[in-house]
Formats: C-alpha cells, structure tokens, sequence
C-alpha cells in the first residue's frame, strides 16, 4: 500500500467530529513517523515520507467528505497507484466504538466517502474502518457522526486506539492485516457497548 487516505471534512468546525477520525489517524501517522508538514496538493493535503522500508503517501482529501473520491483519484493518477495499494481510514457507525477491522473491497454501507470514490477508482482498494457506534435510529446518523467525541471518548479510546494505529500501522502497510489487527487490539481495550446518545456533547 504506497496512499494512505483518511476521511474527513475540512476545517476547524469539523476536526473533532466522528466522521473525522480518518483525518486524526492521519495525523497520528505522520507524527509518529516524522512526516514532513502536509502540502496542498491533489485537491489535499499530502505528505510523503519512508515508512515501512518504502516511501508513502498520507492525504487528506479537503473536498469534504461527500467529493473525497476526486482528490483521492487526482493523487492515484498522478502517481499511478492501483487501487489495491490504497487504503483508506474512515469510521464506521456498524461497528461499536473501539472496533477496528481492516478488508479489501467491499460496499460502501452508505458511508458518503466511500460513495463518492468507489464509482471513480472502482471497489477494489483497501479499508480501515474504525468503529464509532450508532445512534440508534437511522434518521439521527448524520447528527450523530457530525456531533464532537466527547471529551471522555477521547481519553478512553480515540486517542488510545490511533496511536495503536500508528504504532503498528507498518505491519499492515507491508500486507499483514490480520497481524496488524491483531496488534492494535492487544494494545487497546474498546469501551464496553452501551446505548448512544446522539445529540449530547
């Protein structure tokens, strides 16, 4: 895998939003792997630096979430990457919180990210979904992902679970997912399921 993309949606207002941790695990990466500062690029921000005994790629796509599948494809093109070196990072609402699986291919389970690139690059790139739980009701979901994690989800599992992430993220990159799944969830302890609340803070 040389492009490592995560999902998010640009801008302050968002950072800490659920449907951004795509973009924190991004930037845990090229922390604790010296990444050089992001560059506007490819509709963007890339980084590139050696991880994993080859040079990477680290984007962020600032289209927002609904149009990452045209700064992902500008980024491929460009460096002629196939999709099955691509992985992308992005939550997931079917997955309780702290759940972390990793495939190569599939749906798009309605994840608006993954709708805007599977029709421009085809299905057949890799996937890290990381679990932030659902809401309960179907018509609370986008609330819901575009609502901040608390301050207690943070300390208990997003900030535990992508420096895991980061931290091991080189087994995946060198094609072992099972190992790297594997690792992360040695190293983390998801938070027991409860029901979610979707309009608290």
């Amino acid at each position: 895998m040389r492009l490592v993309v995560g999902l998010g949606n640009p801008g302050a207002r968002y950072a800490r939003n659920r449907h951004n941790i795509g973009f924190m695990a991004i930037d845990a990466i090229a922390r604790r792997h010296g990444f050089p500062a992001f560059r506007n690029r490819f509709k963007g921000e890339l980084s590139e630096a050696p991880l994993a005994g080859m040079r990477r790629l680290l984007l962020k796509p600032q289209t927002f979430m609904n149009a990452s599948g045209e700064s992902v494809a500008e980024a491929a093109r460009f460096f002629k990457i196939a999709p099955e070196d691509i992985l992308v990072i992005h939550d997931e609402i079917d997955l309780r919180p702290g759940k972390l699986r990793v495939k190569r291919g599939g749906g798009n389970a309605g994840h608006n990210g993954l709708r805007s690139i599977d029709p421009i690059i085809g299905t057949d790139y890799w996937r890290m979904r990381i679990g932030v739980g659902h809401p309960g009701i179907k018509e609370l979901v986008q609330p819901y992902v575009l609502q901040n994690f608390s301050s207690e989800e943070l300390n208990l599992w997003v900030e535990p679970l992508i420096a895991a992430v980061a931290e091991t993220i080189g087994l995946l990159l060198e094609g072992a997912p099972d190992a790297f799944m594997s690792e992360v969830a040695r190293r983390t302890a998801p938070p027991e399921a409860k029901p979610a609340t979707a309009l608290s803070s």
